[in-house]
């Protein structure tokens, strides 16, 4: 029986293995975000052909992978710093940052918190309201910043609540912060998987904007969380000078080098991925809006989260009930400002969401 301490990441597997006694391998994860294309046929061709270039060392410098990145968006290679995930550029970025306050816009991922509080920094959260399905209140936001916050975080697309803050209205938070001295950090993890992606990419702002950088990946939109590749986007030259003076050599290896460079490109699975989650997104939204005892915060990324009307259902039950049945979502009680009516799970291939509605419609019977 799950224990109340006992929450789960995505990448929890070998723990669920454990404790259910189920193979991880039969384990659909619902929990991890990641695109249930899984790597296109193109790229695995490409990395069984190219093994050999894990014999030599990779440009230092990643010139090339740079230049298709900023390719892909529509920028300048000079505005690119890459790393081993986007998680090292977080933990780099605020290293240099050094922020002594930090303000997150939450309920969010854990990780901004923790790298804030390993350099000897405090963090403290502006709540995005239930009330307001977790939308943005931007004036309310306004009048929180002044001169004792450094840093400003924001993941956009958010996870765990999938809601989003537009271009617009990330210029005016830019706008805001200047006057303040303020840096902003946006994590566009999953801004490949909105409808509304040019209405919500941030990276135009750059041309702008020098109290800005902008953190991506290949973990969830190319389903390549193991290749460990992320990218920084900034108009603060300055600032990726100072991530390269810092960063190890190396830290991209050549065959996430080569992968890179043809992710990118591959406008077949970018459109087919693109494609497919918007179709899912909206059948199976659909689908759960008729649920009883369920209220559904309309998803823009590829993850939607939900709260848990009935009493009697906590997200502990929802969790037991899938998880025996091979699926594993997340309980969000372990996100601040949420409690344990809440659980998040992204979209897969149309079976499987058949198979994980149907399981949630029986356990609220």
């Amino acid at each position: 029986m799950l224990q109340h301490q006992d929450h789960f990441h995505g990448s929890d597997l070998e723990k669920i293995e454990s404790i259910y006694g189920i193979k991880k391998e039969e384990i659909t994860s619902f929990s991890a975000n990641v695109n249930p294309l899984g790597l296109s046929r193109k790229l695995k061709k490409t990395l069984s052909e190219h093994l050999d270039v894990i014999t030599t060392y990779p440009d230092r410098n990643y010139t090339s992978l740079r230049k298709v990145i900023a390719a892909y968006c529509d920028t300048d290679f000079e505005k690119i710093v890459v790393g081993n995930g986007s998680s090292e550029l977080i933990s780099l970025f605020i290293q240099i940052e050094h922020p002594k306050k930090a303000m997150i816009i939450g309920p969010t991922y854990s990780e901004y918190e923790r790298e804030v509080s390993l350099g000897g920094g405090t963090s403290l959260y502006f709540p995005l309201k239930e009330c307001a399905d977790f939308k943005l209140d931007l004036q309310k936001l306004e009048l929180q910043l002044n001169e004792s916050i450094d840093l400003l975080i924001i993941c956009n697309p958010n996870n765990p609540t999938s809601s989003v803050i537009h271009r617009q209205e990330m210029r005016a938070i830019l706008d805001v912060c200047k006057q303040h001295d303020i840096c902003v950090m946006v994590d566009e993890t999953y801004v490949e998987f909105a409808e509304e992606y040019d209405t919500i990419n941030a990276v135009p702002l750059t041309n702008y904007y020098n109290n800005i950088i902008i953190l991506r990946g290949i973990s969830k939109f190319f389903a390549a969380p193991g290749l460990r590749l992320g990218y920084a986007v900034t108009g603060n030259l300055d600032l990726i000078k100072a991530i390269n003076m810092r960063q190890n050599p190396w830290t991209i290896n050549s065959l996430a080098d080569i992968a890179g460079e043809l992710m990118f490109t591959d406008t077949e699975y970018i459109k087919q991925s693109k494609e497919l989650i918007s179709s899912e997104r909206t059948r199976i939204v659909a689908q759960l809006r008729k649920i009883n005892g369920l209220k559904i915060y309309e998803p823009i990324a590829n993850f939607v989260l939900i709260r848990i009307l009935r009493e009697d259902i906590t997200a502990d039950t929802l969790f037991e009930a899938t998880i025996k049945e091979k699926m594993m979502i997340r309980n969000c009680s372990t996100f601040p400002f949420l409690d344990n009516k809440y659980v998040r799970f992204c979209f897969m291939n149309p079976d499987m969401n058949d198979k994980l509605v149907d399981c949630i419609k029986r356990t609220l019977q």
